[in-house]
């Protein structure tokens, strides 16, 4: 910018300097792009990395790989800071051949990936950018082509990329983003998000993101009727079964989904008491507040919170603990800690580790309002 204003202000330029400075724009932009596409993608990861490590145990479990707990949180840290230091560096125009030969061979692996995704469809997105910004498969891979192909522009024309600093300069930044950003991410691990992408944050009315509209589109479905004949069973449609053949024995029915229909950003609430009652609507509906302990996992729990958890319960009018467990671990836990036996809810465990990313962790609900949420280590 400062080369335009001063070449246009100062004497009038040749074609070759239009040239080079659209060139030079041109390149730069390119570079822009790219980097904050990282950085973007690497800071929102950071803000809920609890998030990138469900969304790695996804894929993980998708592609049927038994992966340590402490490898796949480690391999998701180290994934995290690559990503945005890769955007801070070349951002800067710094170790320009290292990081956008890091870039292409990332995405050589994410791109062919996303296709597969797209494709079979295991995982219902990426998580690319965590819960800031969801895109369908489809579009993650197009992303991806489009990244890719950038780099490899970039690549080609890096010696027209100006670094703005050079020698230490370049390990210091690159460090002090790779530390800034670890810290940032400890600190979120041990508190909660800074940022709250879910539709289960502080201030949120959830029975309003549970409801339908009127004109909402349903899914669509596509269905197909099995028959046998002669022991050989053969696929019909709607239009072609054998109706009134009596030469055919149907088999079963058979449907798939072919279009997505709209789904309220809250779907799949639903707590169930220890007697086997549904008890959402009480919980949402309540005049009172509501303190919910989220134990996703009761084997997994933070058993040293369990003073505080029951100093809650004793203060709180209105409590319950939700957990995805099962009946022995519930049982289990009981016998453990009888004050809590009957508080104990069931709730799907993929919908608790979304509302909060602490294990134990705090939600309060007023008239269906979250009211306060927090990591219960911090109370």
């Amino acid at each position: 910018v400062v080369q335009i204003f001063l070449i246009f202000n100062f004497h009038h330029p040749s074609p070759m300097s239009i040239v080079n400075i659209t060139k030079n724009v041109a390149i730069n932009s390119l570079r822009f792009a790219l980097a904050l596409v990282f950085a973007f993608s690497g800071f929102v990861k950071a803000v809920d990395p609890m998030g990138t490590v469900y969304k790695m145990a996804d894929y993980a479990e998708a592609f049927g790989l038994s992966v340590h707990p402490g490898l796949l949180f480690g391999g998701t840290v180290l994934l995290i800071l690559l990503e945005y230091v890769m955007g801070v560096c070349l951002l800067f125009g710094l170790y320009r051949r290292f990081y956008l030969s890091g870039m292409i061979a990332f995405l050589l692996v994410m791109t062919p990936l996303t296709l597969y995704l797209a494709i079979y469809n295991p995982v219902s997105d990426c998580g690319c950018f965590g819960d800031a910004l969801v895109l369908t498969n489809w579009q993650t891979f197009e992303k991806n082509v489009v990244l890719i192909t950038l780099a490899i522009v970039l690549v080609i024309l890096r010696k027209s990329v100006a670094p703005l600093w050079r020698g230490y300069m370049e390990i210091v930044i690159a460090l002090v983003a790779a530390a800034v950003t670890f810290a940032f991410m400890e600190y979120t691990y041990h508190h909660l998000p800074v940022v709250d992408f879910r539709p289960y944050k502080i201030g949120n009315h959830l029975p309003t993101l549970m409801e339908y509209p009127e004109d909402a589109e349903p899914d669509q479905y596509e269905f197909s009727f099995v028959y046998e004949k002669d022991g050989v069973e053969q696929t019909f449609t709607l239009e072609n079964y054998p109706k009134g053949d009596s030469t055919w024995t149907f088999v079963r029915q058979e449907s798939r989904l072919i279009k997505k229909g709209y789904e309220p950003p809250i779907h799949d609430f639903e707590v169930i008491n220890a007697y086997g009652e549904d008890v959402t609507w009480e919980v949402l509906e309540s005049d009172e507040p509501v303190t919910l302990v989220v134990m996703y996992d009761l084997a997994k729990t933070d058993h040293k919170q369990m003073a505080r958890v029951e100093a809650l319960y004793e203060q709180a009018a209105n409590f319950h603990i939700l957990t995805g467990s099962g009946t022995d671990e519930i049982i289990a836990f009981g016998m453990a800690y009888p004050m809590l036996s009957e508080s104990v809810c069931t709730c799907d465990p993929v919908t608790l580790k979304t509302i909060v990313r602490a294990n134990p962790g705090v939600i309060v609900l007023q008239n269906g309002i979250v009211i306060d949420k927090y990591n219960i280590k911090n109370r």
